[in-house]
C-alpha cells in the first residue's frame, strides 16, 4: 500500500504543472485550481492502490479535478459573483470533460500561442509581482514543488514562503493579471523575468532541493519544452537561444550524473553516457549566439558548458577559456555565486590555495555549494580536519539524497 501511494504521489508530482495550468485556464482562479488538484490527489490515493494506475493518469487527474472544481463552483455560485463567472467560463470550454453538446463555443484567443503552461508562466512572471514572488509561484504551480521545497530553494522559513506565495496569488487576483501570453510587441520587456524562472525551474529538476528523487527529469523536460516554445516566439533573441543551449548541454549529462545513488561530479562522469544529439544541438545554439555577438548571461553560461562538453576527457578541459568566460560573466553579473563558480575554475589553473582565498571572501556561508567547494579545496590542500567540518556543513545544508551520499563518501575518505 505504501508503494502504491508513493507511485500515486510521483505521478501527481509529474502531472501537477500541466494539471494546474489546465484548471486555471478553465476556471480563471489559482486557488480553485490548487484545491481541485488536491482533491484529485486524495481521490487517486483512495482509488488507484486497488484499481491500479489508469492508462492515462494525467487525463484522469484532469477530469477528476475539473469535476471537483465545478462541484465547488456550483455550491458557492450564489455567494460569490467571481465563482459564478468562472462557472460560466468553464461551461463554455469545449475542452471541459463536463461540457455538453451545446457548450461548444471556442475559447477566447489569449495570446500569440495556445499553450496552457506558457500562459501560466507569463501570469506567474507578471511585472506586478516581485521577482522572488514570480520565481516562487512558478516553482509551486508549474514545478509542483511543495511550499517547504520552495522555501529551501530560497533559504527562508516555510511560513515566510507560504505567506509570500499567498500574497502573490492575491495580487494576481486584485490586479486582474491576464492569463495569457503577451502580444509580440510586449514580449521583449517581459523576457528577463521569464528566462530567470525557466532557468531556476530547470536547475530544480537537475539538482532537486527536496529529499525525493535527486534528479527530476519532468522539471528539466518542462523547462526545455517551455524554452523551445519561447524561442518560437522570439527566434531573433540570443538570450533565449543561450538559455536553451545551456539547458540542452546540461541535460545531455543527466544520465551520467547519478550512479549507485550518488551524485557524480563533472570530472568523474562517464562521457560515453552523455547525449551526443543534445550536445550537438547545444553547440549549434552557442555558435548561433556567437555570430549574433550580443553576449548575455545565459549565452555565456552556455558557452562555458560548451567548453566542458567539447573536451573528450576532463583532463582535456580548456580551463583558461572557462575562466575567461567567467570573467566576462562577472562583468555582466558580479554576484557571489558567479564568483564562487569562477573560483572553482581558477583552482584548476592556479591551484586550490589561490581558489580557497577567493572562496573565503564570499558572503555565502548559508549556501551549500560554498561549503562543497570549500571542502574540496581543503581536501586537496591536505587540511583534512577543516575539510571534514566543511563536508559536515555541506551535508547539513542539502536534502538531495544523491548529493548527501556523495559528500558523505568524500568525507569518509578523510577519516
Amino acid at each position: 500500500m505504501q508503494g502504491a501511494a508513493a507511485a500515486v504521489e510521483r505521478v501527481f508530482r509529474e502531472e501537477y504543472g500541466r494539471l494546474i495550468a489546465s484548471l486555471v485556464r478553465r476556471f480563471g482562479d489559482i486557488d480553485i485550481a490548487q484545491e481541485a488538484a488536491g482533491e484529485a490527489l486524495v481521490a487517486a490515493l483512495e482509488k488507484w492502490p486497488d484499481a491500479g494506475v489508469p492508462a492515462n493518469p494525467g487525463g484522469w487527474l484532469t477530469t477528476t479535478a475539473g469535476n471537483r472544481a465545478i462541484d465547488r463552483i456550483r455550491r458557492e455560485k450564489q455567494r460569490d459573483a467571481k465563482h459564478r463567472a468562472a462557472f460560466m467560463n468553464s461551461r463554455m470550454s469545449a475542452a471541459s470533460p463536463m461540457a455538453s453538446a451545446h457548450d461548444d463555443m471556442p475559447l477566447e484567443h489569449t495570446g500569440p500561442v495556445e499553450d496552457d503552461r506558457l500562459r501560466l508562466l507569463f501570469t506567474c512572471c507578471h511585472p506586478a509581482l516581485a521577482r522572488e514572488a514570480r520565481i516562487a509561484l512558478t516553482l509551486r504551480l508549474l514545478g509542483g514543488l511543495s511550499v517547504a521545497e520552495v522555501a529551501q530553494a530560497f533559504l527562508v522559513p516555510e511560513t515566510t514562503m507560504a505567506q509570500r506565495i499567498t500574497r502573490a496569488k492575491k495580487k494576481i487576483a486584485a490586479a486582474k493579471v491576464p492569463y495569457r501570453v503577451p502580444e509580440a510587441a510586449d514580449l521583449p520587456e517581459r523576457l528577463s523575468g521569464v528566462l530567470a524562472v525557466l532557468f531556476l525551474v530547470f536547475n530544480e529538476g537537475y539538482l532537486a532541493t527536496g529529499d525525493g528523487d535527486p534528479v527530476r527529469a519532468e522539471l528539466t523536460g518542462e523547462a526545455i519544452r517551455l524554452t523551445r516554445v519561447l524561442r518560437q516566439l522570439l527566434p531573433e533573441e540570443p538570450e533565449v537561444a543561450g538559455l536553451l543551449g545551456l539547458q540542452l548541454l546540461t541535460e545531455a549529462r543527466r544520465e551520467a550524473r547519478v550512479r549507485s545513488g550518488q551524485l557524480v561530479p563533472l570530472g568523474e562522469q562517464d562521457r560515453a553516457g552523455w547525449d551526443r544529439a543534445l550536445i550537438a544541438e547545444g553547440h549549434g545554439l552557442v555558435r548561433e549566439c556567437l555570430a549574433i555577438n550580443r553576449p548575455g548571461r545565459y549565452q555565456i553560461l552556455a558557452a562555458i558548458n560548451a567548453v566542458h562538453t567539447d573536451a573528450p576527457t576532463a583532463a582535456d578541459t580548456d580551463w583558461s577559456q572557462v575562466v575567461a568566460l567567467y570573467d566576462q560573466l562577472t562583468r555582466l553579473d558580479p554576484s557571489p555565486i558567479v564568483a564562487l563558480n569562477r573560483a572553482v575554475a581558477v583552482a584548476e589553473l592556479d591551484g586550490p590555495e589561490v581558489a580557497l582565498t577567493l572562496v573565503d571572501r564570499l558572503p555565502l556561508t548559508g549556501y551549500h555549494a560554498w561549503h562543497v567547494a570549500r571542502a574540496d579545496l581543503l581536501r586537496r590542500l591536505g587540511r583534512s580536519a577543516e575539510a571534514m567540518e566543511s563536508y559536515d556543513a555541506a551535508i547539513a545544508a542539502t536534502q538531495n539524497s544523491a548529493e548527501r551520499a556523495y559528500l558523505s563518501r568524500k568525507r569518509g575518505e578523510l577519516v
